[in-house]
């Protein structure tokens, strides 16, 4: 029999406020072996601490220089053997990237840019990806398998978002965000949710607070796990918690056997 690690990645937008709500209590029912968040919006001294009630071995947080913004944190049940916050890529040192190495298997838990604000944020929102990308060919050439997740802030074809044709001038879903997606896919790493769930409809990830959105699931797919090839025997399962309340997104995962 196979062990299976379950990775589970939310954007939790603030993670004071959702400490608040109550809402990560779900963690000690469902037991991820690691729990990937983006977002924070919290310096390390600032999380709190009765989030729930699970142990983790190792906690990693990126913070953002900027307070009250951005930020990533990677809690796991195994010790990675190497980890980092990637300041190469995350150049405006935002708190966007947990690298974290456990012997051939690298997690990236990523908070990419959004680029909605102005072309010059878009613009740094796709080096980031381009940057992103090579290295993780990089890391693959050494012989790395490679797990991504977070929240990608594109949404990948029309079946990812209830609205694809008023949305098609919006940043998430330019066709230049699009296509770094098909790039991605086309250096050999899969879109879980999509390699499991096929052509699934309206499963999204991200609801606007505006006008009723989630009620009316109208939505984004914006939050993934790619894995590279080499792992796509190893996956068990792919899955969305839309179930899951306390932010605009939701949790998403993966089950992998080990």
């Amino acid at each position: 029999m196979s062990n299976s690690i379950e990775i589970i990645s939310w954007n939790v937008n603030g993670i004071r406020a959702i400490g608040n709500k109550e809402a990560l209590k779900w963690v000690d029912e469902r037991q991820p072996d690691i729990l990937c968040l983006q977002e924070i919006k919290a310096l390390e001294e600032q999380i709190p601490q009765e989030l729930f009630d699970k142990k983790y071995q190792e906690i990693i947080v990126n913070s953002a220089t900027k307070k009250g913004y951005s930020g990533t944190m990677t809690w796991s049940t195994l010790q990675s053997n190497y980890n980092s916050t990637c300041t190469n890529i995350d150049t405006l040192t935002e708190g966007r990237i947990v690298e974290t190495h456990y012997d051939d298997i690298v997690l990236f838990n990523v908070y990419f840019p959004n680029g909605q604000k102005d072309e010059t944020r878009l613009a740094y929102k796709m080096k980031f990806y381009n940057d992103f990308l090579d290295y993780c060919e990089k890391l693959k050439d050494k012989g790395k398998s490679i797990i991504i997740c977070g929240d990608v802030n594109t949404a990948h074809k029309e079946i990812d978002l209830k609205n694809p044709k008023s949305n098609s001038k919006t940043s998430g879903f330019l066709p230049i965000e699009r296509a770094w997606i098909d790039k991605l896919l086309e250096h050999g790493y899969i879109d879980t949710f999509r390699y499991v769930n096929d052509d699934e409809i309206d499963r999204y990830s991200w609801w606007s607070y505006r006008s009723g959105a989630r009620l009316k699931n109208v939505g984004w797919r914006i939050d993934y796990f790619f894995i590279s090839e080499d792992l796509a025997e190893n996956l068990e399962d792919a899955f969305i918690l839309d179930y899951i309340e306390g932010s605009d997104h939701c949790p998403v995962g993966i089950r992998l056997s080990i």
